[in-house]
């Protein structure tokens, strides 16, 4: 990917000008939709995270400023669009199905005053669609605002978004390409950073994501940019950057979700679980998100306290039964909690469902462990080997195939993915690196 250049912001205003209200929504909406839209590929983190509302004041607020809009100019298409954008916020950050679906009923309202060429309004359906990780939807709606404003970047992020997670890394790029080529800001640089990680080379994805956070042109940017660094130095073992990073966020934004769970999983690899048990706790204070909910879990059942582990299952499954009734599909963090905390034939079922609408590497991997959990390890490694096939430095990943590979009695394979993952990251996760551990030392006591 080149370096890109300055071009001129667009000049037709009609079409094409976008507030950087509605921008930063969009782009924070939908940006990095793996998982629960965090940046990293195994779907934590996440998104999935995100950079701010409509208003300073938080989403609350900001929402119901939008909402007295509508009221006063009910003919808006561009206030309904907004409001429609900030919906999606709020419901990725409170888990609520029921607030997606005011949102779909506002950016509805945007359209039907102006149905066609209405920017805002695709853009967010764009991003709709994504939150409710409905991909082929998010895809359709890209297009149109492409086609609405080919000189709009915030166009080109959704559309990079969608295809990443349909598996189509090479049109991602290019739409990535597109939109830094148009503004090189904080959010185009943001996306590059991400396509290099999911490529192995976090080095590059480091430099680009502290470019981002250089460029970050508010409080929200920033926090979002030291996430993901703090998330990129924890995936390369470096938990001490990590929790660096993660503090200097929270210096920002005190109560971002995404960078308490950053912080925690930074605590969790220092050893100092108390702390991070607290601001795993923080986080799903502000946003009770399932990769939250599943993280403290593990770290509670890891320290052996079954019964608060227990907690934060059963709200997951209450989600699960939300998620299922609203007909959305599943997501990675469901799939792993059902394969290791359920029942893993379900787990295969959904993950099945999964990878049709999602062909993605992590949803390919989620897959992978709940074959594997479900005794099908000759399927379970064709999935494993699509998780990474873009050489993605995941110590999960290569764990989860170790695993796979160690049940086939591939011991050789096994031993060298086990120990790549915990090269990467000796504590990647609270149950599975302790596993890690031990099926190394039997593999090495094997006759």
């Amino acid at each position: 990917m080149h370096r890109p250049e300055q071009t001129p912001a667009p000049t037709d205003r009609r079409r094409r000008h976008l507030r950087a209200t509605a921008v930063t929504i969009a782009l924070g909406v939908v940006m990095f939709s793996g998982g629960a839209v965090g940046l990293s590929p195994t779907g934590s983190g996440a998104p999935d995270t995100v950079v701010p509302v409509a208003s300073s004041a938080g989403p609350a607020s900001g929402v119901e400023a939008l909402r007295e809009r509508v009221k006063r100019l009910p003919k808006d298409l561009v206030g309904w669009a907004d409001l429609g954008m900030a919906l999606v916020q709020e419901a990725r950050s409170t888990a609520d199905q029921a607030t997606y679906t005011q949102a779909e009923t506002a950016l509805r309202r945007s359209l039907v005053l102006q149905p066609a060429e209405n920017l805002h309004a695709e853009i967010g359906m764009g991003a709709l669609a994504a939150a409710r990780h409905r991909f082929r939807d998010a895809l359709a709606w890209a297009r149109k605002a492409v086609a609405t404003s080919p000189a709009t970047p915030a166009s080109y992020g959704v559309l990079a978004d969608a295809h990443t997670q349909l598996g189509q890394y090479e049109e991602a790029e290019e739409a990535v390409q597109k939109m830094a080529d148009l503004r090189p800001d904080s959010s185009s640089l943001a996306r590059a950073s991400y396509t290099f990680e999911l490529r192995g080379d976090t080095d590059r994805a480091t430099t680009l994501m502290e470019r981002s956070l250089r460029a970050a042109g508010t409080p929200g940017e920033r926090a979002f940019a030291l996430t993901h660094l703090s998330s990129l130095a924890l995936d390369n073992g470096d938990p001490t950057t990590a929790l660096r990073r993660a503090q200097t966020g929270l210096t920002i934004a005190p109560r971002d979700a995404g960078l308490l769970e950053a912080r925690a999983r930074a605590h969790a690899a220092t050893d100092d679980r108390e702390q991070a048990v607290a601001d795993y706790t923080a986080a799903i204070a502000v946003a009770p998100l399932p990769q939250y909910l599943l993280g403290l879990g593990e770290l509670q059942q890891s320290l052996g306290h079954q019964d608060r582990a227990e907690a934060q299952y059963a709200v997951l499954r209450a989600q699960e039964t939300l998620r299922r009734a609203a007909g959305n599909p599943a997501d990675v963090d469901a799939i792993l909690f059902e394969a290791d905390h359920g029942d893993p034939r379900h787990a295969v079922t959904t993950a099945a469902a999964a990878v049709r609408e999602r062909p993605f590497l992590a949803v390919h991997d989620a897959y992978a462990w709940a074959l594997h959990r479900a005794g099908r390890d000759d399927e379970a490694l064709e999935q494993a080997e699509q998780a990474l096939t873009l050489g993605t430095r995941s110590a999960l990943f290569l764990y989860h195939r170790g695993a796979i590979h160690q049940a086939l009695g591939n011991d050789d394979a096994a031993r060298q993915d086990l120990t790549k993952a915990l090269a990467l990251d000796p504590s990647f996760h609270p149950l599975h690196a302790p596993a890690a551990h031990a099926a190394l030392r039997r593999i090495d006591d094997t006759p």
